[in-house]
């Protein structure tokens, strides 16, 4: 079955992931794994894929943020309703990516919305 998230996108569940617990969609793009601590702040599958399509910025995490920010990614896109979301992610492999962590994007990273 697939599901169109917004015009731009169309999703479709990968059938060997079916049983997980965790929910995988594949885009044309790359894979995103996306882990139930993703949606603890109540950001949604759609709302996640949104900021993919729209960031403004996509780096590795500094240490700074996170001691533990080794081969940690922080994206801050927008959510289907325009407001400002930070995702942090993890490489699986080159295409396929595992986000752990999504929220309402938090005032100490507005600057990279400038950027």
């Amino acid at each position: 079955m697939i599901t169109a998230i917004h015009c731009f996108t169309i999703l479709a569940p990968q059938m060997d992931c079916l049983f997980s617990k965790k929910n995988v969609y594949q885009s044309m793009e790359f894979v995103i794994d996306f882990n139930s601590y993703a949606f603890k702040h109540g950001v949604t599958e759609a709302d996640i894929r949104r900021a993919f399509d729209t960031a403004v910025y996509d780096g590795m995490l500094d240490e700074s943020d996170d001691k533990d920010a080794r081969d940690k990614y922080l994206l801050i896109g927008f959510n289907c309703n325009a407001n400002p979301i930070e995702v942090l992610y993890n490489y699986i492999s080159d295409y396929h990516v595992n986000v752990f962590h999504a929220m309402p994007c938090r005032s100490i990273y507005y600057h990279l919305l400038k950027s």
